[in-house]
C-alpha cells in the first residue's frame, strides 16, 4: 500500500510539473476537448413559462476576483470636470435635447430576465436575434417572436453546470453564431459553434481548460481565430482555432499567452480584443488589443492614455506567436475612478447604489475595415465632476493601414445635464460612417432604464447630434445588492445598416422590483434627410460571372468622383482593386477570374465613410 501510495504521489507531482513547465512557457498550446455535435436545439429542453424559470449561476460568487483601481495620486486630471463635457449648447433645447431629435427606434421587445446580474448578451443575423442571459438563452426572430424556448445552458453542453457569463457572436463571415460560458471549479470555457447559419439547429460543442478560473471573458472574431481575454491570473489572452471549429475537427486548440506584466498593476485583467464587422483582415495580421489607464491609478502613470497591444498566432509554429505592448495613446484627460465598494450609481427613491463597471473599456471593441482606413470604435464609464454622476467617454480610432499606429480621429464625453448618470456603454458604427450607442441610465429623477443616442458621419467631431431616446424607462429600484448588468452588447446587422442593443432594465412587479432585459434595433441611414441623403439606403450590388470575367454593378450609390471596389478572398486576403467613380449613382467594374480557383469571395464597394459588401461565387 506504501509503495503505491509513494508511485501515486509521483505520478501526481510529475504531471502537475509538466503541466507547471508547460504554463512556464511564453505561449501554450493545447487541444481543446470536442464534445461532439449537440440535438438541434428544437429537441433540447425547452421552457416557455418564465416565471417557473429558478435563475442561479455562480458567476456571483466571483467578485472578489474583480479589484478595483484607486485613487492614489492627487496631482491627476482632471481636478474636477471632465473637459470633454459641454453642458452649454444644449440650454435652448433642453437637457436631453440635441439637434437631430430623437432615434427611431424600430424593433424593441422584452428579452429573458436572466440571474443576479444577468450578463446580458446578443448578436444579430439577416434572420436571427439570438440573446443569452445569466443561465439561459434563446433564438428570436427580427420581428421578437420566440424560435425556441428558453434553454438551460447547462443543457447545451451535456454534463456542464450553469456557470455564467455567456457571450453570444454572430461570425457573419463563416455566417455561424457562437455561444460561450464558463465552469466555475473545473476552470474551462465551454464554446458553441452553430453547424449552419440557424441557430436553432445543431451546434459544435468544445471544452477548453485552464490552470485558473477564466473570469469576466470577451470575444472577438478575427481571421486567424476566435480569441478571449479574462480577469485571470496568467495566460489571459487566448486564440481557438477557429478554421477548425467551424467544422467541427476534433484536434481544435487554443494557444494562450500572458499579457504584459503592466496590466496587472491594479488587479483587474480586461482587455478588450477587436472584434471584426465588415470585412475580416488579411490572414497572419496581429489582432489589437485595447485597454485604458488613469494616471491617478499611479504615479507611474504621466497621463490617461489607451494602451494597444498586439498579437500575433502562429498555429504551425507556436513559438513565433507574440504578444507585446505597441502602443500609448495620450487622450483627453478623464476619471474612471468610482468607489472602492461597486456603490457608485445613485437610483431614484433608495439609497442603494449600483456598480458603474469601471476601470475598463465595455464590450465590444468594434472594428471595421474601410477602403482607406480601419476603425475601432470604443467607450467606457467616467466620473464628469468628482461626484459620482457617470457618463460616457468613447473614442474612434483610425488606422491608415494594416501596419501603422492607431489614432485619435475623435473622442467625446456624453452626458446630460440632469444629474442622472450614463453607464454600461456599447458603441457600434455602421456601414454609412453613422454611430450608434446604447446604455443604462440611473440616478435621483430616473429609475434603472435604457436608452439610446447618435450622430451621422458628417456631423461635428466628438459630439453625438440625437437626443437621448428611451428605450425602456425604468419602473422600480433595484434592491439587496449593487450588481446590475455586468455586460451589454451592440452588434450590426451584417447588412451593416441596423444596430441592435441588449441590456438591462428595472421593473416593477407589484410591490417588488424585478430585473428584465430589453432587445431594441433602430437604423440611424434611415432618417437623413433627403436633401443630405448623399449615402443612399437601398443602395445594391449584384454580380455575374461571364466566363473569365466577373462583372460586379451597383445601383443608387452616392455620387463620388473615387470609389474602390475591392475583391477578398473569404479569409480576407485581398486579391484586387479597382477605381471607378459613381457616375449618377452607378458603378460597373469586371475582375478577371482566371487565376481564381472555384468558391465564395467577398466584393467590398466603398470610400471613406460608406461601404457595401456582398459575398460572391466564383465558379
Amino acid at each position: 500500500m506504501r509503495y503505491f501510495q509513494i508511485i501515486l504521489v509521483f505520478v501526481v507531482i510529475s504531471s502537475l510539473s509538466e503541466v507547471q513547465a508547460q504554463e512556464d512557457k511564453k505561449y501554450v498550446k493545447k487541444q481543446g476537448k470536442y464534445l461532439g455535435l449537440s440535438k438541434p436545439l428544437t429537441e433540447l429542453p425547452q421552457i416557455f413559462d418564465e416565471q417557473s424559470t429558478v435563475y442561479y449561476n455562480d458567476e456571483a460568487k466571483v467578485r472578489e476576483n474583480r479589484v478595483r483601481p484607486e485613487y492614489v495620486d492627487s496631482t491627476a486630471l482632471p481636478k474636477k470636470f471632465d473637459p470633454l463635457v459641454s453642458f452649454n449648447f444644449q440650454k435652448s433645447l433642453g437637457s436631453a435635447e440635441r439637434s437631430r431629435g430623437e432615434i427611431q427606434i424600430l424593433q424593441n421587445f422584452e428579452g429573458m430576465r436572466g440571474a443576479f446580474p444577468p450578463d446580458p448578451s446578443g448578436a444579430v443575423s439577416d434572420q436571427y436575434y439570438v440573446q443569452a442571459v445569466n443561465t439561459v438563452y434563446r433564438v428570436y426572430d427580427l420581428n421578437g417572436n420566440p424560435l425556441t424556448g428558453i434553454i438551460q445552458l447547462k443543457d447545451l453542453w451535456p454534463g456542464s453546470r450553469n456557470s455564467g457569463d455567456p457571450i453570444v457572436l454572430y461570425d457573419r463571415h463563416a455566417e455561424r453564431f457562437m455561444v460561450t460560458q464558463f465552469q466555475t471549479g473545473s476552470n474551462e470555457i465551454l464554446i458553441a459553434i452553430s453547424k449552419t447559419a440557424d441557430p436553432t439547429g445543431a451546434y459544435h460543442l468544445y471544452s477548453f481548460s485552464f490552470s485558473s478560473f477564466p473570469d469576466y471573458p470577451k470575444y472577438s472574431i478575427w481571421s486567424d481565430g476566435y480569441y478571449m481575454t479574462s480577469n485571470t491570473v496568467g495566460k489571459g489572452v487566448v486564440a481557438f482555432e477557429r478554421d477548425k471549429m467551424l467544422v467541427g475537427d476534433t484536434s481544435a486548440s487554443l494557444i494562450k499567452m500572458d499579457l504584459p506584466n503592466f496590466a496587472t498593476q491594479y488587479g483587474f485583467n480586461s482587455v478588450l480584443p477587436a472584434d471584426a464587422d465588415g470585412d475580416l483582415p488579411p490572414y497572419g495580421t496581429p489582432i489589437s488589443l485595447f485597454l485604458f489607464q488613469d494616471d491617478s491609478w499611479s504615479s507611474f502613470i504621466t497621463n490617461d492614455h489607451i494602451k494597444v497591444l498586439k498579437m500575433n498566432i502562429d498555429w504551425n509554429v507556436p513559438s513565433n506567436s507574440a504578444i507585446f505592448i505597441d502602443q500609448e495613446i495620450n487622450t483627453a484627460p478623464f476619471n474612471a475612478v468610482f468607489t472602492n465598494s461597486w456603490n457608485d450609481i445613485e437610483q431614484k427613491g433608495t439609497s442603494q447604489k449600483l456598480d458603474a463597471i469601471a476601470s475598463i473599456f465595455n464590450y465590444r471593441a468594434q472594428y471595421l475595415k474601410w477602403p482607406t482606413h480601419n476603425s475601432i470604435l470604443l467607450c467606457n464609464v467616467v466620473d464628469i465632476d468628482d461626484q459620482n454622476t457617470a457618463g460616457i467617454r468613447w473614442y474612434e480610432l483610425r488606422q491608415a493601414s494594416d501596419t501603422d499606429d492607431w489614432t485619435i480621429y475623435q473622442q467625446g464625453t456624453y452626458a446630460i445635464n440632469d444629474g442622472n448618470s450614463r453607464f454600461l456603454g456599447s458603441i457600434a458604427m455602421d456601414y454609412n460612417g453613422h454611430i450608434g450607442m446604447g446604455y443604462s441610465v440611473s440616478g435621483p429623477t430616473e429609475y434603472p432604464g435604457l436608452a439610446a443616442t447618435g450622430r451621422f458621419s458628417g456631423d461635428e467631431l466628438g459630439k453625438f447630434t440625437f437626443s437621448e431616446t428611451w428605450a425602456q424607462k425604468g419602473e422600480a429600484f433595484q434592491t439587496g445588492g449593487n450588481r446590475y448588468g455586468d455586460y451589454a452588447q451592440m452588434t450590426l446587422s451584417p447588412d451593416g445598416q441596423e444596430f441592435w442593443y441588449t441590456g438591462e432594465y428595472i421593473a416593477k412587479n407589484g410591490n417588488y422590483f424585478a430585473r428584465k432585459t430589453k432587445i431594441f434595433s433602430f437604423n440611424l441611414n434611415e432618417q437623413l434627410d433627403l436633401e443630405s441623403k448623399d449615402i443612399k439606403a437601398e443602395a445594391t450590388l449584384t454580380y455575374i460571372q461571364n466566363n473569365e470575367w466577373l462583372t460586379v454593378k451597383g445601383e443608387n450609390m452616392p455620387i463620388a468622383e473615387k470609389m474602390f471596389v475591392d475583391l477578398f478572398e473569404i479569409s480576407g486576403k485581398h486579391l484586387s482593386r479597382q477605381n471607378t467613380s459613381s457616375f449618377e449613382g452607378q458603378i460597373n467594374v469586371a475582375f478577371n477570374t482566371t487565376q481564381l480557383s472555384p468558391g465564395i469571395y467577398l466584393v467590398r464597394v466603398g470610400k471613406d465613410n460608406f461601404m457595401r459588401t456582398m459575398k460572391v461565387r466564383v465558379k
